[in-house]
């Protein structure tokens, strides 16, 4: 999980200030430095760790601090602002032309996952916002480039023009211009990259920028790099200038150092995470929801919009009419599984809610391999079976376990866990059900009113 060792020194930290009843300068002056030594621990550059430190201690020192009943508590809400500056304030949305199509070029170095988070962005943006995006290969070098895009937008229903090894430049005015005869209203370009910046690339993206004048660029750097990521940063936005970045494999980086450098080191905002592999695991980059999860206080936002970009309305309305005539079946069960798994599994969820911590995190991975053993389970079972779990017998319970791939007791345990739940449905049916089904939308609204 992206930041998990951090989040965890910093827990530890604000631990200790919670554990005294007042803060004089010197817890503060001990406790900062120990946020510094986390931060350098978790690849933050040291110049921005040391400005950082800086802008917390001046304000933690004065004497809404001291004189503050919770003293610990005013210390982290400093630290929260403070972490919330650093990634950019708030969040900052992507440059697209009043008069479409908006033409976003996509640059950045080689392995950064320019091609495949390119098509998920703008798959994210055709479901999100209702647009119409063609993806352009404008990469004609790296091998297969052109077929792995092609094939990625398949998957996801994105349109695809390519013109096979010609000019890049020439691609890039040729797929604009079919966006416009053809009714897109954003451009996707996939342009080329390199193992390390030369002059080479940059004259040829200035090329293609000159060309088609992009309403953004946008740079695409591997999390997990670190600071080298924060480097190519610095130098794209030099040399070319670009708009907003699109961290990718920020799942895969548990130190977060990139995420925290490189708007501070750039000047630029971070505007959209690649969180998975999955084709749908992108989201939106928002400074105050991290800093959040950086400080386990959760994100509760961030869970909820993907919940509705995940639950289908109909259905959940379905199950919520069938919870309410206290009919839940193991099909029921099974579907709330996949629904979990389908919003980043629960790693990831764990770490979007408010008291999370890495111990729990780090359970996680038992916890999927247990939601597969519960799937290959339930799809052994007959239509039947799955509708009237009563008439499982032994010799029923014997061949679901072996066409599973489990042993009797495996299927024994997830019976008991399913009358459990059977159990909290009945209660819960007696009770006030429209409460435990309030639109997600509301929630997410009456949140927002909260900030």
């Amino acid at each position: 999980m992206a930041f998990e060792s951090l989040s965890e020194k910093l827990g530890a930290v604000f631990k200790k200030l919670r554990g005294k009843g007042r803060l004089n300068e010197s817890d503060i002056k001990e406790a900062m430095r120990e946020v510094r030594l986390a931060l350098l621990e978790a690849d933050v550059s040291y110049k921005v760790a040391k400005d950082f430190i800086a802008a917390v201690s001046s304000r933690a020192v004065g004497a809404d601090v001291l004189e503050s009943l919770t003293p610990a508590q005013m210390v982290i809400k400093i630290v929260n602002e403070e972490l919330c500056a650093l990634m950019g304030g708030g969040g900052a949305k992507i440059n697209l032309s009043r008069h479409p199509p908006g033409v976003v070029m996509l640059v950045g170095l080689q392995g950064a996952g320019k091609t495949t988070n390119g098509a998920k962005l703008a798959d994210f943006m055709r479901r999100r916002d209702g647009k119409r995006p063609l993806l352009a290969a404008c990469d004609i070098y790296r091998p297969a480039a052109i077929e792995q895009l092609r094939t990625v937008g398949e998957k996801l229903g994105v349109p695809v023009f390519h013109m096979g090894k010609s000019n890049p430049a020439d691609i890039a005015a040729a797929a604009v211009s079919h966006a416009e005869k053809h009714g897109f209203d954003v451009v996707f370009l996939d342009t080329a990259g390199r193992l390390h910046i030369d002059e080479e690339l940059m004259s040829e993206l200035r090329e293609i920028k000159k060309r088609v004048e992009p309403s953004e660029i946008l740079l695409v750097v591997d999390a997990m790099t670190g600071q080298d990521a924060v480097n190519a940063a610095e130098s794209f936005d030099a040399q070319l200038g670009i708009d907003g970045i699109l961290l990718t494999k920020l799942d895969g980086d548990a130190r977060g150092g990139a995420a925290l450098s490189v708007r501070a080191v750039t000047g630029k905002p971070i505007k959209f995470v690649g969180t998975g592999e999955k084709l749908d695991q992108i989201d939106t980059f928002h400074p105050d929801r991290m800093a959040s999860r950086i400080l386990g206080m959760g994100d509760v936002l961030t869970l909820i919009e993907r919940a509705e970009r995940n639950m289908d309305d109909k259905r959940a309305a379905e199950l919520a009419e069938r919870l309410l005539k206290n009919k839940f079946t193991l099909n029921d069960y099974y579907e709330q599984l996949s629904q979990l798994k389908s919003m980043g599994g629960v790693a990831d969820i764990v770490g979007m809610l408010p008291g999370a911590n890495a111990g729990l995190s780090a359970g996680a991975a038992i916890d999927e391999k247990m939601m597969a053993r519960t799937a290959a389970i339930i799809l052994s079972m007959t239509p039947r079976e799955r509708d009237d779990p009563a008439i499982l017998g032994s010799s029923r319970k014997k061949r679901i376990a072996a066409g599973s791939g489990v042993n009797v007791v495996d299927v024994n345990r997830l019976l008991k866990q399913f009358e459990a739940t059977q159990s909290v449905v009945k209660q819960l049916s007696r009770g006030k059900m429209p409460a435990m089904f309030a639109s997600n939308k509301k929630l997410k609204n009456s949140l927002l009113r909260m900030k």
